[in-house]
């Protein structure tokens, strides 16, 4: 087995505890559809503990490529607050899946204690990227009505969460859409 397996293999679970959640496969959906052996799987994740912990690290390296991105490619806290939004919405893939965090947080009773853990980190990262966010945007007067960054920064990831949920139950995007609408009209300019 080479790489491409492993990767296939990490894509396809992705996909589909973000759909059904980690009960909702089992290594014999994996097996069949990308059409290899049960026992292939084994190979590259000895348990689904073991896969659903690399799951969430490369989880939390995109994710943290993704908000490096934004930094880079704008620099006021508005144009960063719309383009986090803009990540969150595409994770939806037209409402038929959540974010992998939202996705674990649901099936909590099954995961390993590691992988909870890694699922807070990933979280205390978004917190700490939108204090981060909240704090410019005190600064530089691109967000309107901060209070305290820290409570905003709590406030924003739960809208953010509770608007993929949303959207998943109805399988629409504009769900989320309608649930974030206020959120960015804080954004100026």
């Amino acid at each position: 087995m080479n790489r491409d397996t492993r990767t296939a293999l990490m894509d396809l679970a992705e996909h589909s505890v973000r759909s059904r959640g980690f009960d909702g496969f089992s290594y014999a959906d994996l097996a069949e559809a990308i059409g290899i052996r049960k026992a292939s799987i084994h190979y590259h994740f000895p348990t689904k503990a073991n896969l659903s912990e690399a799951l969430i690290e490369r989880y939390q390296t995109n994710l943290q490529h993704g908000l490096a991105g934004i930094e880079t490619t704008h620099s006021s806290a508005g144009a960063r607050f719309k383009a986090l939004i803009a990540l969150y919405r595409s994770a939806l893939q037209d409402g038929q899946t959540v974010c992998l965090c939202v996705a674990f947080s649901i099936c909590r009773e099954s995961l390993s204690d590691a992988v909870i853990a890694k699922v807070g980190a990933v979280r205390v990262m978004v917190l700490q990227w939108l204090t981060s966010m909240f704090e410019l945007g005190q600064r530089d007067g691109s967000i309107a009505a901060i209070q305290d960054p820290t409570d905003e920064a709590h406030a924003t990831l739960a809208t953010l969460e509770g608007a993929h949920l949303a959207a998943r139950t109805e399988e629409d995007p504009a769900v989320f859409d309608a649930a974030t609408r206020l959120l960015s009209a804080r954004c100026q300019g």
